[in-house]
């Protein structure tokens, strides 16, 4: 199943009590350099190795329009590199997305050339790892908000409040500096909940929007990016989060034709006027989150509790991520007609349920009951390897509800011949399904886990006490 727990890692400082600690970059310990390929050897194999965060933000691409804002520099070094290659020894790019906390590890093991991370990443002790010329310079932390909202407008205001950072976040560090001058004026520090790995920085700025999370640290051109599209967000600029940083490309260390043919192109470079031209026109259709649990909904929810259970248990799911989904299909209503044939609360067509031997999916029951084993169907047909764990295992079957197994298992095998983990939805697969049938499944199956990981951040208080429900962890 997909999320059945979200992590939160309340990191405690050595210094002070629940101060919020970043993770590093890489791997907990420097790993062995491999041996260093570098221009020559890369010209030679024609190929140019790429690790990049595996943000959409960074580093997405929809059918054949780059969505990431390192997609430009990136083919734009590579147009460079090829004019000046000599008999003809043109290089592509091979791109290789990671987890950003990985990429710098990565590197070190010899799995890439180049890291384009697209965010602030800061060069730990330990690697055999240079950065380039600088990308961007000045680049501040901004603390982000939901407009209606408390506004902030110094770090004294934060004592006690909880931020929502993803994997890597430049900003872990920056709180644990801010943490130790409230321990000075005997503030409570700030918190750090850092969210499910499935999600980036650019979910968690549309969960902040959508009022899941009250408060996160990006860097400033990300925030104002996708405030372009979510137009919710408040930026409180006046709160000094750190000195501003520098935004890097990095290389292994005796790389140094390639740092150096780095370097000049980066002194030449000028971003496309329309850099975000394709971005604006593919995330405005997009749909957005909204916040699954007000008063109305929780109403609701509490209503269908017992019939999203009783189904959810017979099939050995998780309830809450029948509800997610029925609130994605449905927003919670039993009596939802589409004009194109699905019905009621999970929104299933008539033939899908008739293929799980269900029929009157009028009736709310038999509805749930319909949705509950269809999922279950495409789970133990299609997804039931142990390659597989439960949280990537239900993001396969939320893409295939939505746009058939056969589909998705033909994305999982491109993945494989291009060198992804094919047994991973998130940041990988779906990096097929962008480039094959657009956002369409990708924001399907996205919206669909955040629901998930709102409802599993209130499960103590959406569940009766003492009840035993199953849970797929």
């Amino acid at each position: 199943m997909v999320r059945p727990s979200v992590l939160f890692l309340l990191c405690g400082s050595l210094l002070l009590p629940m101060t919020a600690v970043a993770r590093l970059p890489g791997p907990l310990q420097a790993v062995p350099a491999a041996k260093v390929r570098d221009l020559t050897e890369i010209r030679s194999s024609r190929v140019l190795r790429v690790l990049v965060n595996q943000s959409r933000n960074s580093s997405g691409e929809v059918q054949g329009q780059a969505i990431g804002i390192e997609y430009h520099r990136l083919r734009a070094f590579e147009q460079y590199l090829n004019g000046h290659a000599r008999d003809g020894q043109e290089i592509t790019l091979k791109i290789i997305p990671k987890a950003k906390d990985q990429l710098l590890g990565a590197l070190q093991r010899g799995e890439g050339d180049l890291v384009a991370p697209g965010e602030l990443l800061e060069l730990q002790p330990g690697y055999a790892v240079a950065s380039s010329e600088p990308i961007a310079s000045n680049v501040p932390l901004v603390l982000v908000g939901i407009k209606g909202e408390k506004r902030y407008t110094k770090v004294e205001q934060l004592a006690g409040k909880t931020l929502a950072l993803p994997t890597g976040s430049a900003a872990g560090e920056a709180v644990s500096q801010l943490n130790q001058k409230l321990a000075l004026h005997k503030l409570a520090p700030i918190k750090i909940e850092w969210v499910d790995p499935t999600l980036a920085v650019e979910d968690v700025l549309e969960m902040v929007q959508g009022g899941i999370f009250h408060l996160t640290i990006v860097e400033q051109p990300i925030a104002e990016r996708w405030g372009k599209i979510l137009p919710k967000l408040r930026f409180d600029r006046q709160v000094i989060i750190s000195e501003p940083g520098e935004e890097y490309w990095f290389v292994r260390r005796d790389a140094s034709m390639l740092r150096a043919s780095i370097d000049r192109f980066l002194t030449g470079y000028k971003k496309p006027a329309n850099e975000d031209a394709a971005f604006l026109r593919i995330y405005r259709r997009l749909y957005q989150v909204h916040y699954p649990l007000a008063k109305a909904d929780r109403q609701r929810l509490e209503k269908l509790r017992p019939t999203l259970q009783k189904h959810a248990e017979a099939q050995n799911m998780d309830w809450l991520n029948l509800a997610a989904l029925a609130f994605k299909e449905s927003a919670l209503q039993p009596n939802a007609r589409s004009g194109s044939g699905p019905t009621g609360l999970m929104q299933i067509t008539p033939s899908a349920a008739q293929r799980v031997g269900v029929n009157n999916i009028q009736n709310l029951d038999a509805n749930v009951q319909a949705g509950a084993k269809y999922l279950a169907m495409i789970r133990r047909k299609f997804f039931n390897s142990p390659k597989l764990n439960e949280r990537e295992r239900m993001a396969f079957t939320l893409a295939a509800y939505n746009i058939g197994p056969e589909r998705v298992q033909g994305m999982r095998a491109e993945a494989r011949r291009r060198g992804l983990n094919p047994n991973q939805w998130f940041f990988q697969v779906e990096r097929i399904a962008m480039e094959q049938v657009g956002m369409g499944a990708v924001s399907y199956v996205n919206s669909v886990n955040k629901y998930y990981l709102a409802f599993d951040r209130e499960r103590e208080s959406l569940e009766p006490a003492g009840q035993k429900v199953v849970s797929r962890k």
